[in-house]
């Protein structure tokens, strides 16, 4: 039994949750799963108990506990450096680290009116102009990075940190109905056919 705890929230709506969790099943990095219920009045009390900041995800490796995505997913390609979580190529790892960087940083508008609901198709909303750039500048990512991978059908042909950052995306734009075409739709499709999505899809359905 591996000796790592990644501490999770609901399935369903949890897209910093899913990327970790998604990164570590992609590596095949071995862990266990505590999942606390969110938007409950305990939630805040649970989360305390793993995370001085009472969010999630939190990772628990051994005596350390390590909060926020984006610092889990760092210490995660360090301790795991044969995984590969990062471009080998100088500059494709530059830009992974800055669209990671963008995503982890951005797009407000776009969370805001298009919250994760990984398990529902809703009606296409009446996105503001600032959700709707945010929606058009995800898009400009994936084809732009896509457009310079070789080697695999991710954002740097090899699954990524970028490829966990970007994957909740597509699911919004399937439960929110955002045209897709082409290079765009091809990817959404790489991302949501991983088994491990299919893995976090279906156990976000049993939750329900």
């Amino acid at each position: 039994m591996a000796d790592r705890t990644l501490v999770i929230g609901d399935k369903r709506y949890s897209s910093w949750s899913l990327r970790p969790w998604l990164l570590l099943k992609m590596a095949g990095i071995p862990f266990q799963e505590t999942l606390i219920k969110l938007r409950q009045p305990s939630t805040q009390a649970d989360c305390l108990r793993y995370s001085p900041t009472a969010k999630v995800p939190v990772l628990i490796d051994g005596a350390l506990t390590i909060w926020d995505t984006l610092a889990i997913a760092e210490y995660v390609a360090e301790t795991w450096p044969e995984k590969h979580l990062w471009p080998a190529d100088r500059v494709a790892r530059a830009r992974s680290r800055s669209v990671v960087a963008e995503m982890h940083a951005g797009f407000a508008d776009m969370r805001r009116e298009m919250a994760m609901d990984c398990i529902s198709v809703l009606p296409k909303p009446e996105l503001s102009a600032g959700a709707a750039r945010d929606v058009a500048r995800v898009q400009e990512i994936w084809q732009s990075c896509r457009a310079e991978a070789a080697g695999g059908p991710f954002l740097f042909g090899a699954f990524t940190i970028a490829d966990a950052f970007y994957a909740p995306v597509a699911t919004r734009f399937v439960t929110y109905q955002i045209p897709m075409t082409g290079t765009v739709q091809a990817y959404a499709d790489t991302i949501l056919s991983l088994p491990a999505m299919r893995e976090w899809i279906a156990a976000a359905t049993r939750e329900a």
